[in-house]
């Protein structure tokens, strides 16, 4: 899945950016959960259901 894909995901479930140093995304979910997103323009399946798990928000459904 493309980074930009999944960050569109997240804002429609209420996620925010909060920092953008290093070579990561920090990125909050309404609830105070935080996880960071590497700045790859592809990121596997695994690592956008554990981003999503770590955020309490549902994975994207299928590829696009």
């Amino acid at each position: 899945m493309k980074r930009r894909d999944l960050e569109r995901h997240l804002k429609k479930h209420g996620c925010r950016k909060i920092d953008e140093r290093g070579i990561h995304s920090k990125w909050a979910a309404p609830g105070g959960a935080r996880a960071p997103i590497p700045r790859h323009r592809e990121l596997g399946t695994g690592l956008v259901r554990a981003i999503c798990k770590q955020l309490g928000v549902p994975p994207p459904s299928g590829p696009r």
